[in-house]
């Protein structure tokens, strides 16, 4: 009797669930509906297929599929891969000296460091990587293309690189190029006087200490007489939120906004603004932004750009600032997955949106530079800008012209000579 009462109990229960929440059956039913087309694929592979397959790689095929769907930065790993990728590395270790990201699917240079293998290499911003030792990197985990160009100093790696051509409906030129990797040290600030008024700083990449190192570059150049100041985020592929957010309040403060993330749950919208006194408030600054600089980089643009604390000049940048989790599942492999995305202080989305060419930051004067200037630049860049180089000498004057920087000082001293201006005297 008890066991009829129960078995009544519960049916009435689920009654009544269906009753109030119908959408709740609805959402279930729809959920099975779709989830029964991959196993009827499943099932009938397995029966029916002229090889036998192992239905674990059926799965996980499956499941990277899914993940393809939604963009670059969201990626399924298989057991093996997320062991790889949790692992951290330590010590020195030997590349090519690039700075890559993930673009349409494929492995994208950034930038070449100066003087590594892919400097001497010539290759460029915008290359992409299309094989590593013959196998394609098309939907290559980033984590996984970055370990395998990474290696012993002295030994070899071989890729094959694809650049788009200047002309229009012209084919991509494809390159093999047999590289020897080095051991790659890099410099996070690179600092120096333009004139003696002028202050310039390129933050190569936001990575541990470049808060730090910073703050030293805009000490030692105030203390050499600046009072106007250049930020070079040209090329500049982002790294840690932290630093961004520390390097946007020097020049922020009260309780104004940096940036702000939001997703589809509540738990992951989260402010981040600046606090007390900013130590350069009042210093007149440019930023310089290309088609390359992203992350970290766009959220300090962004945020400047926003509060009417400086004005960038170059061309739109990027457009990557998406939040992503890494989930564990059962078995070993994990899932990561975009769950937000950054937004500047006055609410605009920074991730590239190409169906509606949203995303980035727009700058406030465009200034575009051909390929050429761009490789030109990139080759006598150390030669020109930063410390330890000679200036003299008739290599300055073979110079390709950095019309982008020559804008942001020219913008510089027209302020001060209008700021100087006193009407009716």
């Amino acid at each position: 009797m008890k066991n009829a009462r129960k078995i009544a109990f519960v049916t009435l229960s689920a009654l009544v669930l269906g009753a109030v929440f119908p959408y709740v059956n609805f959402a279930l039913d729809q959920t099975y509906q779709q989830l029964k087309v991959i196993v009827d694929v499943l099932e009938l592979i397995k029966d029916s297929y002229v090889e036998q397959i192992d239905p674990q790689k059926l799965v996980y095929g499956a499941a990277r599929g899914m993940v393809e769907e939604l963009d670059d930065f969201s990626q399924f790993m298989e057991p093996d891969v997320y062991d790889r990728v949790k692992s951290d590395t330590e010590g020195e270790f030997g590349g090519i000296g690039i700075r890559v990201d993930s673009k349409d699917g494929w492995l994208t240079v950034v930038t070449p460091l100066p003087n590594t293998p892919a400097w001497k290499a010539q290759m460029l911003p915008g290359d992409k990587i299309i094989k590593i030792e013959g196998v394609t990197t098309k939907d290559l985990i980033i984590d996984e293309a970055i370990k395998k160009l990474r290696g012993k100093p002295g030994t070899k790696v071989n890729i094959t690189t694809a650049r788009e051509p200047e002309e229009k409906n012209a084919e991509w030129i494809t390159r093999d190029i047999a590289l020897t990797r080095e051991l790659i040290k890099t410099e996070n600030v690179k600092w120096r006087m333009l004139d003696d008024k002028t202050g310039y700083v390129k933050i190569v990449e936001f990575t541990g200490h470049a808060t730090e190192n910073f703050e030293k570059a805009l000490a030692e150049l105030k203390g050499k007489g600046m009072e106007a100041l250049v930020v070079d985020l040209r090329y500049n592929p982002g790294g840690l939120l932290a630093s961004a957010v520390d390097i946007s309040k020097l020049f922020m403060n009260g309780n104004k906004m940096i940036v702000y993330t939001k997703g589809r749950k509540p738990e992951n919208y989260q402010e981040f603004r600046a606090n007390g006194s900013a130590r350069y408030e009042l210093l007149p600054l440019v930023v310089l932004m290309n088609r390359y600089s992203a992350s970290a980089s766009e959220i300090v643009a962004g945020a400047l750009q926003d509060n009417k604390r400086a004005l960038i000049i170059g061309e739109r940048s990027f457009g990557k600032a998406s939040v992503q989790s890494m989930i564990p599942l059962s078995d070993k492999s994990a899932l990561r997955l975009t769950i937000a995305k950054y937004y500047t202080p006055s609410g605009k989305s920074i991730q590239h949106d190409a169906k509606n060419e949203t995303g980035g930051i727009s700058p406030d004067i465009e200034v575009k530079v051909t390929l050429d200037t761009e490789k030109k630049l990139l080759q006598q860049g150390e030669e020109i800008y930063f410390p330890g180089k000679d200036d003299k000498g008739d290599k300055k004057k073979d110079a390709a012209r950095d019309e982008v920087l020559e804008r942001a000082v020219e913008l510089l001293k027209a302020r001060e000579v209008l700021g100087n201006l006193k009407p009716g005297k």
